[in-house]
């Protein structure tokens, strides 16, 4: 066998969801009531998402119309400028279809979740994503999210095997909010995607455990040539308000960038990786073995200001690991380490009634690397963008264009797309001031952000730009909402090295965006 790690985790977790479903005192789990049945067989829940945006930068490939996501100035082609603007309307559904059989007593769940996306007038009578918005349309352009089991053996514990959502957190995500997702664990910060695998949790009163094992790339079947990550993850209540947790994924990478989304590839020596704003081993077209960690502990204060007026959270993350490349025969010689790390703190303070009224501050620091691996070793981090696009999703700063927004529908580009920004290491943060004009009805927001790069890139400095951005929302009703968003970048010194502008003589011009957005959460 190829994988014995894989299938020996594998072989595990089937045994002993199959050990939980034997008997107890007499009764099969399985066929045990559990406290609350299911009163639907069949349920639809559908996130609808439509926004007007305007902006001054845009890809210059005319191949890039669809889906669009990387780094500002990149190889994805986005440029800002000033003499040109753009105008478009773009929307998204969302529907899931979730089916709980009674005969299986809440025991047994089937999700489905789907994706439809395109800009308005963009295309019609063809096949693909991101497409379909023509006079006409009959496009063929559904996505798939999520085709996932859910088993529950035993109170407190569940198993999920097929096409699942994968994010650093402890909470169940398909049992907790998504806001709540962005702003406890790892925040998305490394993992935010859908993967494919088994995973089994439990969650109990007091705390939260969850192993996993995900395939990400299968490439020849019979070779050991393939992407998987294995990780483990407790959190526990130490008091009412507060919450510690820890975790350890492992990615066992031997696909030497085959693989991966269109022609970009994927893993440490990919094109992708340059699309992404990670950072790209200097590799070429040689094989490599990689074995990487991400060693990690967080922790939670009142994320809901429920308990008190502060909420607080934030985590610390080693990466380490190693990366061989084929040098004869068969044999395979180290040449990098990796050992780098992040830190990112959360505190906000709710001065009003309710969470509407409230102040937050956000820091991120990321190591940096100011020579590659020319010296053999890397000493900044990895996320998953290295392997798909996009996967590192931090979302819940309050930026707009220095930082990846998360209204998004087909456009998901910034500055600092993946927080190792290109392997130069990251500090910087973002301050929100929110204020409920009406509560729960009528809020707005406005916001700054700042970022500095860890190392300067050959011919500029280190200021990345300052951000400024505000916005305006309504609730007509409840989960309905209608919002109005602005912001501009003003580029720093960072951008004056054509290694990082997309080979430009010149800083770019100021990037800046307005928006009209549109949300209903219907169930």
């Amino acid at each position: 066998m190829k994988h014995p790690l894989l299938w020996g985790l594998l072989l595990s977790l089937f045994t002993q969801a199959s050990l939980q479903a034997q008997e107890t005192n007499g009764i099969r789990v399985f066929d045990q009531e559990v406290p609350e049945e299911s009163e639907r067989e069949f349920q639809f829940l559908a996130y609808w998402f439509s926004q007007a945006v305007s902006a001054n930068y845009y890809p210059t490939n005319d191949f890039l119309r669809g889906q669009v996501f990387g780094r500002l100035y990149g190889q994805n082609t986005t440029r800002s400028t000033d003499t040109a603007t753009t105008y478009y309307v773009e929307q998204r559904l969302l529907p899931f279809f979730i089916y709980q059989p009674k005969l299986f007593n809440g025991r047994a769940i089937l999700r489905a979740s789907f994706e439809i996306d395109f800009t308005w007038g963009d295309a019609s009578y063809g096949s693909g994503g991101n497409f379909g918005g023509a006079v006409a349309g009959d496009q063929v352009n559904l996505q798939t999210q999520n085709v996932e089991l859910e088993l529950i053996p035993y109170k407190n514990w569940s198993i999920n095997i097929g096409l699942q959502r994968m994010y650093d957190n402890p909470n169940n995500p398909y049992r907790t909010l998504f806001d709540k997702l962005t702003n406890t664990g790892y925040r998305l910060m490394f993992w935010g995607t859908d993967a494919t695998g088994i995973s089994v949790r439990y969650n109990g009163d007091y705390e939260r455990l969850k192993f996993g094992a995900w395939q990400f790339y299968e490439n020849l079947i019979q070779a050991d040539d393939d992407v998987n990550m294995f990780e483990a993850l407790y959190d526990r209540d130490i008091s009412r308000s507060w919450s510690l947790g820890a975790s350890l994924n492992y990615v066992r990478d031997r696909a030497s960038g085959q693989g991966g989304p269109s022609i970009l590839g994927q893993g440490l020596n990919s094109t992708l990786s340059n699309y992404n704003g990670s950072y790209r081993f200097p590799l070429g077209q040689n094989p490599y073995q990689a074995d990487v960690f991400w060693l990690g502990s967080f922790y939670t204060h009142n994320p809901d200001y429920i308990e008190d007026r502060w909420m607080a959270t934030g985590f610390l993350n080693y990466n380490f690991g190693t990366v061989d490349t084929l040098t004869t025969g068969e044999n395979y010689g180290q040449i990098s380490s990796i050992g780098g790390y992040t830190f990112n703190s959360k505190t906000g303070y709710r001065y009003g009634k309710t969470s509407g009224s409230r102040v937050e501050l956000d820091v991120l620091y990321t190591s940096g690397d100011a020579n590659g691996i020319s010296d053999n070793r890397y000493s900044g981090v990895l996320t998953g963008n290295n392997w798909g696009s996009p996967v590192s999703v931090w979302i819940s700063h309050g930026a707009y264009i220095l930082f990846p927004h998360g209204n998004v529908v087909n456009r998901f580009v910034s500055a600092v797309n993946d927080v190792s920004n290109l392997g130069y290491g990251l500090m910087g943060g973002t301050f929100n001031v929110y204020h409920d004009i009406i509560d729960n009805k009528l809020n707005i927001k406005a916001g700054t952000a700042a970022a500095f790069s860890n190392v300067n890139p050959q011919g500029g400095g280190n200021q990345l730009g300052l951000e400024l951005n505000g916005r305006i929302s309504w609730q007509p009703q409840v989960y309905m909402q209608l919002e109005l968003h602005a912001a501009k970048l003003w580029l720093g010194d960072f951008y004056d090295s054509p290694a990082v502008n997309a080979n430009s003589s010149s800083r770019p011009d100021n990037p800046w965006t307005v928006f009209l957005t549109y949300k209903w959460l219907m169930f």
